[in-house]
């Protein structure tokens, strides 16, 4: 598991909210939330082949 993975799981089990940016088909980013605003607290890109994956699975996360 890489750590770009880790840390959104990290923050996923703390409760906090995320939204995912696609750049590119090949490449993320993730914006950590608050959980009780939703306002922005920290934003990553990856092309981390599994934090692809998870974030392609959860609903309405595709690229566009």
């Amino acid at each position: 598991m890489t750590h770009d993975l880790e840390r959104l799981l990290r923050w996923e089990h703390a409760g906090a909210t995320w939204e995912a940016i696609w750049p590119r088909a090949d490449e993320v980013t993730i914006v950590l939330c608050t959980c009780d605003s939703g306002e922005e607290v920290d934003r990553y890109t990856s092309a981390a082949a599994d934090l692809l994956e998870h974030v392609r699975g959860q609903s309405g996360a595709e690229p566009r």
